[in-house]
């Protein structure tokens, strides 16, 4: 009887299976044209990234060589890890994510309150105005900023000698160059983050500020309470964006700094290029590659479970 059960129970199994691959290729076949167009995007991800990703893992434990690769398990990581350059830029990266990142997201929050109250026609004007940095090559902003650090003519040191101070080695002393590219990244305006949110506060129902304003509260109250709340999940798609970006700052140091003086502006992105592309160590680049990939993903996590809406 038990027997018969248990077979009834895995010919239905069989049977479901079967139902819902049939209606799975019924979906693809109906919306074939759908699914062309998606295929050549589709297939550079798989050859381009999904690949890619899958042999850095792989040659994380391996010691790579032109003529053939040996097994070294996890001695890339251990490598790594004792490496005092690789905990530098550890150290700098996080400093770096801690400073821009809420910065670019405060930045970006205050800039979108002042502008979204105004008319059509101004907010185009200052959408435009504070998005354009952002299609602006970052090598050229790096090329920019290296020119207003520098120590004889820069217009850093020409606005400090009014005050009477001397001249600062902005980029060239150990203590002030990463402040230094921390202040860039700072007062470059977010536009991507100010054109999201300015999307995000038009979205809001206007009938919770009319509710406000007739029990009482003023512009600021209205901001803290209502604004900031029914943007939390703006905020947090930006957070994590950034965040993400940070951890992967590259151009300015390469532009700037090249990871000095000494390792003062190292930073993982830069370490991994160094280890790869100068030194030819692919296996232990891979390694430092996938201890980048969960660090960020450790971050993303930590801050989807403190800053997703509940509600």
């Amino acid at each position: 009887m038990e027997t018969n059960t248990s077979t009834t129970r895995k010919v239905n199994q069989s049977t479901t299976r079967n139902t819902k691959t049939k209606s799975l290729w019924k979906e693809i076949y109906k919306n074939r044209v759908a699914y062309l167009f998606l295929l050549p995007k589709l297939l550079f991800f798989v050859l381009f990234m999904l690949v890619p990703i899958v042999w850095a893992f792989i040659l994380s434990f391996q010691e790579f060589n032109i003529m053939g690769s040996t097994w070294v398990g996890f001695d890339n990581y251990i490598t790594a890890f004792q490496s005092k350059v690789f905990k530098v830029s550890l150290w700098n990266t996080f400093i770096y994510t801690v400073v821009t990142v809420p910065a670019f997201v405060i930045t970006a929050l205050v800039i979108a309150s002042l502008v979204q109250p105004l008319g059509k026609m101004s907010q185009s004007f200052f959408r435009a105005a504070f998005y354009l940095p952002t299609v602006t090559s970052m090598v050229i902003i790096a090329m920019v900023w290296r020119w207003m650090y520098n120590y004889r003519f820069g217009i850093f040191n020409y606005i400090i000698g009014w005050f009477g101070f001397e001249p600062v080695n902005w980029l060239g002393q150990s203590d002030s160059a990463l402040p230094a590219l921390m202040i860039m990244s700072i007062l470059i305006p977010p536009g991507a983050g100010i054109i999201i949110y300015l999307a995000a506060m038009n979205d809001i129902d206007q009938s919770l500020y009319e509710a406000a304003r007739i029990d009482g509260a003023s512009a600021f109250q209205r901001w803290l309470k209502i604004t900031i709340p029914m943007l939390k999940p703006t905020t947090l798609y930006l957070v994590i964006l950034s965040t993400i970006g940070s951890f992967q700052v590259f151009t300015q140091i390469i532009m700037m700094t090249g990871g000095g003086p000494g390792n003062a502006t190292e930073t993982i992105v830069h370490v991994i290029y160094k280890t790869a592309f100068r030194d030819f160590k692919f296996g232990l680049a891979s390694a430092q590659s996938v201890i980048l990939f969960f660090i960020i993903m450790i971050f993303a996590i930590f801050q989807y479970r403190t800053l997703r809406d509940h509600h």
